[in-house]
């Protein structure tokens, strides 16, 4: 299980993804009972996410698509080139 991250630390691990989006995010995820969030009381104050027990059920399903996808990559890609020939962008 892996401990609590601080905002900041997420931001730093998912780069392409804007602050608002990922604020957006973690405040959709801790609406629906998968991410806590933690005032830490530090001095400046810092907020912690963690993982709750209902998010942790979501493990195998996620390993279960991480492996569909790993397993049919090769085939998810020539779709998207197929489709990226039959709809040029620009």
């Amino acid at each position: 299980m892996r401990a609590p991250r601080r905002f900041n630390e997420l931001r730093q691990q998912l780069p392409a993804v804007t602050p608002k989006s990922l604020t957006a995010c973690l405040r959709r995820l801790e609406r629906n009972g998968m991410v806590e969030r933690v005032v830490v009381s530090t001095e400046p104050v810092a907020i912690e996410y963690g993982v709750t027990h209902l998010g942790r059920t979501l493990q195998s399903p996620l390993e279960a698509m991480l492996g569909w996808f790993v397993e049919h990559l090769a085939e998810v890609e020539a779709a998207r080139s197929a489709y990226d020939q039959r709809h040029p962008s620009g």
